[in-house]
C-alpha cells in the first residue's frame, strides 16, 4: 500500500489531479492558426454535402426500378444525412439511402466520405433476411464478382478499414474464402473503397462511382 501511495503522489498534483502534457507543439500552433485551412474545410464539407444530396437523387431514380428485398416495415423514402468529427479523431460525412435500421434488422446502403482515409459506398444488412442474402449472392455470384467490391471481416459493421484482415475482395477465385468468412454470420457488409488519391477535381466521379456500386449490390438484396 506504501509503495502504491507514493506512485500515486509521484503522478498527480496537490489536487489529485493527473499530469499531462498539453504543450502545443511548433506545428500544432501552426495548425491552430491557419486561418485558410479552417475556411477551406468549410468549402469543402458544404461541397461534399451537396455531392451527396445528388448522389440521392441518382440513388432515388435507380431504385425505383427495382423491388428490394427488405424487412417488414422498410420505407424506400427514408433518408439521412450525417456530419462528424471523430471517426477514429478523422472528420466524415456520409449519406445512408435506402435506410432501415431496428435493433434487430438493419438494410441500408451508406455512401462515406471518410477525411483522410477514402471513400466508402457500402450495403449493410443485419437480422433474418440475412440468410436469403447471402443465397442471393452465391446464387448470383457471376453478377456481383469481380465488380471492385469486398466483404468485412470485421464483427462489426461499423469498421471501415479496408485491407489485408478487414476486407475480402469478391473476385472468382475467392468464393469459398468468402462462403467461409460470411457462414453463420447474422450481419454483414460488402463495399466498394475508393481511395482519396483516385479523385479528381470533378466530383461527378463520387455520384457515378456511388451509383455503380449500389448497382453491383443489387443482386444481393433484390427479390
Amino acid at each position: 500500500m506504501v509503495s502504491c501511495t507514493i506512485e500515486c503522489l509521484a503522478i498527480t498534483d496537490d489536487y489529485g489531479m493527473k499530469h499531462t502534457n498539453n504543450s502545443l507543439t511548433e506545428d500544432e500552433w501552426q495548425v491552430f492558426a491557419d486561418h485558410d485551412f479552417f475556411l477551406k474545410k468549410s468549402v469543402i464539407s458544404a461541397k461534399l454535402k451537396r455531392t451527396l444530396e445528388q448522389l440521392h437523387l441518382a440513388l432515388q431514380q435507380e431504385l425505383a426500378s427495382h423491388s428490394l428485398l427488405a424487412p417488414d416495415g422498410f420505407d424506400p423514402e427514408a433518408v439521412q444525412f450525417v456530419k462528424g468529427e471523430h471517426l477514429e479523431d478523422c472528420p466524415y460525412q456520409y449519406l445512408d439511402f435506402p435506410r432501415y435500421y431496428t435493433r434487430q434488422d438493419k438494410l441500408a446502403f451508406r455512401a462515406l466520405c471518410w477525411w483522410g482515409h477514402h471513400l466508402v459506398f457500402a450495403l449493410i444488412v443485419e437480422g433474418p433476411l440475412v440468410k436469403q442474402y447471402r443465397l442471393n449472392l452465391f446464387n448470383r455470384f457471376p453478377e456481383v464478382v469481380d465488380r471492385q467490391l469486398s466483404v468485412s471481416l470485421s464483427a462489426s459493421l461499423w469498421e471501415w478499414k479496408t485491407g489485408p484482415g478487414y476486407t475480402l475482395d469478391i473476385t472468382h477465385n475467392r468464393r469459398s474464402e468468402i462462403a467461409a468468412a460470411l457462414d453463420r454470420r447474422t450481419s454483414f457488409k460488402v463495399a466498394r473503397f475508393m481511395p482519396i488519391q483516385h479523385l479528381k477535381s470533378d466530383t461527378d466521379q463520387i455520384i457515378n462511382a456511388g451509383v455503380t456500386a449500389f448497382q453491383s449490390i443489387l443482386p444481393i438484396i433484390t427479390a
